[in-house]
């Protein structure tokens, strides 16, 4: 029999298991312990038709916390006959890498058993540890494994993403974390059945919510909440609300500043805006401002916002979000968070136009594909004596000399004679916009 490293007969796991969290005890060892995940784990789906046939490729498991990523790798390591070597991004370099990878060449070539390298929160190695692997996953000599919370595409390097498959894990159920959390309940073995624990049903459905998804977090809380609860007469433990509301402090917001969910929700935030909807804009900035998003950040996005998406339909948009950046600013958290919300409420009620943002696509376009056009001369400034013998200024009307403050002239250069930039839409201010340009430019600007 080849060698192999399974889950849960490591002497130091053994040594550390009555110190270890109620999580990793519980961690499943095969698919008939996992929970959730259907759309890979089910019977007959080919990701797990694969494990059990032992016939592995490359892959990225893409996932939110708790949701059975470094779980799943494991129980692979307890169905292959591959050898298993997990490291882990945070505290692994490229020299532990590199012994990885001479004791995996070591082996393919002294008994043909293949190494699975797995490495837990890939996202954290930098390009050069990313580019120690990447060799070695193209010749076959380890597969990898990679888990992750960060969407790969952003974390991973191309060559690398390129030869993986990506499973992307989804966050678990309620019914899902409610089941998770009554075999912890029960299990005498590896649980907290030996507390002969009551949780009320009220409690219960707190500690699935409040979760968010996450097991890690449930079983963690309620281990919590068991040790701080003091046994009955009987040895038994009850656990009430307010033992579980204490442990868990506060909801686990799945939310990090610098990855997926952060643009995910910025991105959420700016689309309901965009559909004038202010009771979700709110609830997408209560979200980031509550796990600990950076409020100027969120300034800058909703000062693009006013400009990119409301624009002079409402031209005291820009105005009230600069009031907000600068607000926010001036009094930081948690007193900004209202001129934020002010500022939320007023975008989402605006009139909408994206006119500027067209208008100034457009030129943009003409500027890259077309050549640096001159000045007209009539436009330039005659500064010196030289340059109006040059005829700088020549044949400029002055439009405060004229009626209404307005005159025709041409101030595009000659090749862009008669170009539309900007063409305001229907809503709000644009609508006398649209009337003023008709009214000075007639059909040339309508």
């Amino acid at each position: 029999m080849m060698e192999r490293m399974p889950l849960f007969e490591l002497p130091e796991e053994k040594a550390l298991s009555g110190t270890m969290p109620l999580a990793a005890r519980m961690r499943p060892r095969s698919f008939a312990e996992f929970v959730g995940q259907e759309h890979l784990v089910a019977d007959g789906r080919v990701f797990r038709k694969c494990i059990e046939a032992d016939q592995l490729p490359s892959m990225i498991f893409w996932g939110p916390p708790g949701s059975g990523k470094t779980t799943l790798a494991y129980i692979i390591a307890n169905v292959t006959r591959a050898h298993f070597s997990p490291v882990s991004a945070v505290s692994a370099g490229v020299a532990d890498l590199r012994r990885v990878i001479g004791e995996a060449k070591k082996r393919l070539k002294s008994s043909g058993q293949r190494t699975i390298l797995f490495i837990d929160e890939i996202h954290r190695f930098n390009k050069a540890q990313q580019d120690a692997v990447l060799p070695f996953v193209e010749n076959g000599t380890i597969t990898l494994i990679g888990a992750t919370t960060e969407n790969p595409s952003f974390e991973v390097i191309s060559p690398l993403l390129s030869r993986c498959r990506v499973f992307r894990l989804n966050l678990l159920s309620d019914n899902e974390v409610r089941l998770i959390v009554e075999q912890a309940i029960k299990d005498v073995e590896r649980g907290l059945g030996k507390f002969h624990i009551t949780i009320s049903e009220e409690a219960l459905r707190h500690l699935v919510t409040m979760s968010n998804g996450d097991a890690r977090v449930a079983l963690n809380a309620l281990e919590m909440a068991v040790f701080a609860t003091l046994p009955d007469r009987d040895g038994s433990r009850s656990i009430g609300l307010s033992a579980i509301e204490e442990a868990l402090q506060h909801r686990a917001l799945l939310y990090d500043k610098s990855g997926d969910q952060h643009y995910d929700l910025i991105s959420a935030l700016h689309k309901s805006l965009r559909g004038s909807d202010p009771d979700a804009g709110l609830y997408w900035l209560g979200r980031m401002l509550e796990a600990g998003e950076d409020p100027l950040y969120i300034a800058r996005r909703l000062v693009r916002f006013a400009s990119e998406d409301v624009g002079v339909a409402d031209p005291q948009a820009l105005v009230i979000a600069v009031a907000a950046q600068q607000a926010v600013h001036f009094v930081g958290l948690p007193e900004g968070n209202l001129a934020l919300a002010e500022a939320v409420v007023y975008l989402a009620t605006a009139p909408k136009s994206n006119s500027l943002y067209q208008a100034y696509s457009r030129v943009q376009e003409d500027i890259q594909k077309g050549r640096n056009e001159p000045v007209p001369l009539h436009l330039r400034n005659p500064v010196t004596g030289l340059m109006r013998q040059m005829g700088y200024g020549r044949g400029y009307k002055y439009a405060h000399d004229y009626p209404d403050h307005f005159v025709k002239q041409q101030n595009l250069p000659s090749s862009l004679q008669g170009k539309r930039y900007y063409i305001p839409g229907d809503q709000g201010y644009e609508k006398e916009i649209a009337d003023r340009l008709k009214k000075w430019w007639g059909e040339a600007k309508e």
